[in-house]
């Protein structure tokens, strides 16, 4: 069954109305008026023209019946007007009935019609059932309260009484109403007072705002995100005016620039705002908010040193276009960076990579970083190492700097990223140059990003100084182990000498001086007597200077008494003194006289080198030489120009302790020869000994 209309009674036409009485009027008034005139003028001529009473009576029916029958005619056409108007009208107020239910019906929002003393609900549209989730039956059995939650209807009621107060007023509310399976949704009310088939109702039109809410809840979020990017950031929005050249600023650039933030964004000049660190940047800001007023393509894409209210020194980020706003007027829309740090940080890294450059460049090792086992770079010493130039090292494939036979192994490390043999420390590989020649390198292998793409990187440390170190440090040691125990074979041997020489000579010497003198104390002849004391007297002078000669071989005297020239000397002229051998002594006076361990270790290697000259080289003439290095230490030459030998062949012991002996004091000793183009022993010695035990180091 439809439902019933809207219970106010439609206001009538004013128009209507107006018309409707005065027709009224004109009726009656145009009845009474013809009436009046009617019975005027007929009773007047009847009573003229009829003198007899009966046929006056007869004629005044006639008239009469006339006259009624011609006021109904009349009146058939006075009021059929007014019925066909009557009859429209009534159309026109179904049809607006109808329209207006169709309105209500058909209305897309939920419209209800509550009794406001007892707040039964009488109508409800469609809208207003689904919205809800009622039946409408069983809505229209319901009071408006049942919308609300009961933890909300004592507003309600307050509402209510404030609404009862002033019921013409037109009441708008924002509330949560809550449907019928319990859930909330946050609802706009709109009500007015009707008349509701003479009841005092209110028309109820609620709008559902929950997801209009929900998208401003999540506008405000998104804003606030906004706002925290934009903080974080440091980067804030701004908008100019090209007519006028003023600009309105976001609270962010405010704070960006060290300004608090008016209450009210207002429009304030863009140079106001900036405040240029250098007259540069001012004529530089200048020029940009002009190009910014009066160009209609306007993009800015600059860099800005600033100030700050403080005095901060702030490099700032600026960006804009021109636009249009909401109102579609020209704008030019921009943002406004803090990149202070980003700057710094540029400006850092770029110091950081100039100062690895620079390391990798002067780096005493290596840097290759390879690409599919090709050279994609290559520092300076890398071409060095590998005998290339500092481009054509570039593009050179992996088996042309490493030794074939070492090619799969250096590959399984690329691929390990580390070395393989000893993890954590660099591998030693032999690497090959541009020339063909090898040579033992060690080998770092790391992993880094070049040119946008994963590469491998070598580092390669020339190693071949070291292993030629390492070989002389192994032959020194096994020169040092044969020396210790020829040095205690010698020393026995010398001991053994000693001994023998002792006992043989000086022990046979000193039995015949004491059986000379039992013979000289058993003497009774005294020329006998005086024989034995001479013999024993010539025994006594022997044994005296063979104890002089064991003790000059031992150590000679002269070192100690008159110094090392004349030590030398002396050495020289002995042991040349019976030798075929020319002997060229230049031996220059020493400015002051040398450490004691100085004196013994350069004679010592005098002694052993003209020691050798006469016994292995068969040399015609040596020639000696002793100067003073300009007060700073002993230069001693022994030179011969007998057959030589191979200095990198075997060493002799001899050789092997004069190194020692120089090395022991802190000189140095430089052996240069070949066969047959004789010797030179080159000795550079301190004053001082480099360390005390040296001085206290046993003489051979």
């Amino acid at each position: 069954m439809p439902a019933e209309p809207t219970g106010t009674a439609p206001a009538p036409d004013p128009q209507m109305a107006k018309a409707l009485g005065r027709d009224r009027r004109r009726v009656v008034l145009s009845y009474l008026v013809l009436a009046l005139a009617w019975m005027i003028a007929t009773d007047g001529a009847m009573a003229a023209l009829v003198p007899d009473p009966q046929q006056l009576a007869f004629w005044q029916t006639v008239k009469d019946a006339f006259f009624a029958f011609a006021s109904a005619g009349l009146l058939y056409l006075l009021l059929r007007p007014l019925a066909e108007h009557v009859l429209r009208t009534h159309t026109r107020l179904q049809d607006s009935e109808l329209r207006l239910r169709q309105l209500f019906e058909g209305n897309p929002g939920p419209i209800l019609v509550y009794d406001l003393d007892s707040l039964a609900i009488l109508d409800a549209n469609p809208a207003a059932c689904l919205a809800f989730g009622w039946e409408r039956e069983e809505l229209l059995q319901q009071a408006i309260d049942v919308l609300w939650a009961p933890g909300d209807r004592l507003v309600l009621q307050a509402k209510l009484e404030a609404i009862r107060e002033a019921p013409e007023q037109i009441c708008i509310l924002r509330t949560p109403l809550q449907l019928r399976d319990g859930s909330v949704r946050q609802m706009e009310l709109r009500s007015n007072a009707i008349d509701y088939d003479g009841r005092n109702a209110r028309l109820l039109i609620a709008i559902d705002r929950t997801a209009e809410d929900l998208a401003q809840l999540r506008r405000d979020q998104a804003l606030a995100r906004v706002e925290e990017a934009h903080e974080l950031a440091r980067i804030g929005a701004w908008e100019l005016d090209p007519a006028s050249g003023l600009g309105r600023y976001s609270n962010q650039v405010y704070r960006l620039l060290g300004r608090r933030p008016p209450e009210a964004r207002r429009w304030h000049r863009f140079d106001e705002l900036l405040v240029p660190a250098d007259p540069t940047t001012a004529a530089q800001t200048e020029q940009l908010l002009a190009e910014l007023c009066t160009s209609p393509t306007a993009q800015v894409d600059v860099l800005l040193p600033v100030l700050s209210m403080d005095g901060r020194a702030l490099m700032v980020h600026l960006r804009a276009a021109s636009g249009l706003d909401e109102a579609g007027r020209e704008r030019v829309l921009g943002t406004l960076q803090d990149v202070t740090e980003r700057e710094q940080s540029r400006r850092l890294l770029r110091e950081r990579e100039e100062q690895f450059r620079e390391l990798v460049r002067v780096l005493p090792d290596g840097v290759v970083i390879l690409s599919e086992e090709h050279v994609l770079y290559a520092n300076a010493w890398a071409a060095a190492l590998f005998g290339y130039g500092s481009h054509t090292l570039l593009g050179e494939p992996l088996d042309a700097l490493v030794d074939p036979a070492e090619l799969d192994r250096v590959r399984v490390q690329l691929r390990a990223g580390q070395p393989q043999h000893s993890p954590g420390h660099n591998s030693v590989v032999v690497m090959q140059r541009a020339d063909g020649r090898r040579f033992h390198a060690g080998l770092a292998v790391g992993e880094v990003r070049y040119g946008g793409r994963d590469c491998k990187l070598l580092i390669v440390r020339d190693l071949s100084e070291s292993e030629r170190t390492r070989t002389a440090l192994e032959t020194s040691n096994r020169e040092l182990q044969a020396m210790a125990g020829r040095l205690f074979s010698l020393q026995e041997d010398e001991r053994r000498a000693i001994s023998r020489d002792l006992h043989d000579d000086i022990g046979q010497a000193i039995t015949a001086i004491k059986l000379s003198a039992y013979a000289a104390q058993d003497e009774e002849d005294a020329q006998r007597r005086g024989e034995d004391l001479a013999q024993i007297v010539s025994l006594a002078d022997t044994t005296v200077a063979k104890l002089r000669d064991i003790s000059t071989l031992l150590r000679p005297p002269q070192l100690d008494a008159l110094g090392l020239e004349a030590a030398l000397s002396w050495q020289a002229r002995v042991l040349f003194r019976s030798s075929p051998v020319e002997l060229l002594a230049e031996i220059d006076t020493l400015p002051s006289r040398p450490d004691n361990s100085i004196e013994q270790a350069c004679f010592r290697i005098a002694q052993e080198s003209l020691t050798n000259v006469l016994r292995h080289a068969r040399a015609s003439q040596v020639q000696l030489q002793l100067r003073d290095v300009d007060q700073r230490g002993l230069h001693l030459q022994i030179r011969d120009d007998g057959e030589g030998f191979d200095p990198d062949g075997p060493r002799g012991l001899g050789l092997i302790v004069m190194r020692e002996r120089a090395q022991s004091v802190g000189g140095h000793v430089h052996i240069e020869s070949a066969h047959g183009a004789g010797t030179l022993v080159d000795v550079h010695l301190p004053y001082q000994a480099a360390t005390a035990a040296a001085a206290d180091s046993p003489e051979y």
